[in-house]
């Protein structure tokens, strides 16, 4: 699914140039469920942002579903983006004044999936969700982890082929966030592709394979989990 070679990001400034990644190398299979770690300024959300197209700025190249995304415009990117990556943030991302129905609905209009259908994929992914009796209510009217799985909902109900999520237990206690990686689990048993961003163990025990960043570098390339029948 994912091929990322050589890719590399940097700023410069006026005392020259601060590398956040360098060489990546790395590979990615449909199914997977990656975790990527390492201490606060590795580079773990900017490989994030690189993955889902947020960042454009890098050097090296890029495969993504076979397309070379670092030959691709900035529309193309978009598009690709829209059609086939779900994102999961730390912070939510829900909009204030849109109840929990409109919320979701929202990724599907930027798809511009007719209203009918639009409708239909609401309803259904509120009853996955178990959220129909929070349907009308609005972000703020939530709790933490309510909020965080109404913005997993949006993240997948356009069924994406690949779910990044960058820290998506960081603001919940361990209850709440141990529902949301039950919740990731369930997803990649159905053929989604995850790659997370986490400090937390417990969370990197639920995927199959960990990618440690030190200092912008691969330390230690991912080495698939052994696994019991």
């Amino acid at each position: 699914m994912i091929q990322l070679r050589n890719v590399e990001r940097f700023f410069d400034t006026g005392s020259g140039r601060t590398w956040v990644l360098r060489q990546i190398d790395l590979d990615v299979q449909a199914g997977d469920f990656i975790t990527i770690m390492g201490p606060s300024g590795a580079g773990k959300s900017t490989l994030l942002a690189i993955l889902g197209m947020l960042d454009a700025s890098w050097t090296g190249e890029y495969r993504f579903l076979g397309q070379p995304v670092h030959d691709l415009g900035r529309k193309a990117r978009a598009t690709l983006n829209k059609q086939h990556v779900g994102f999961v943030f730390q912070s939510y991302h829900l909009l204030d004044d849109l109840t929990v129905s409109e919320n979701l609905d929202l990724p599907l209009s930027y798809r511009n999936v007719p209203s009918a259908e639009r409708a239909s994929l609401v309803a259904d992914s509120l009853d996955r969700f178990q959220m129909v009796a929070k349907k009308d209510l609005y972000p703020s009217q939530l709790s933490g982890g309510q909020q965080q799985l109404v913005a997993v909902a949006q993240a997948v109900i356009g069924k994406p082929k690949l779910l990044l999520a960058d820290e998506p237990t960081g603001n919940l206690h361990s209850s709440q966030g141990e529902e949301v990686m039950k919740l990731f689990k369930r997803l990649n048993d159905e053929g989604v592709t995850i790659v997370q961003v986490t400090h937390s163990r417990e969370n990197a025990a639920y995927g199959t394979r960990i990618v440690e960043l030190f200092d912008g570098w691969i330390a230690k390339p991912g080495v698939p989990r052994a696994t019991t029948a």
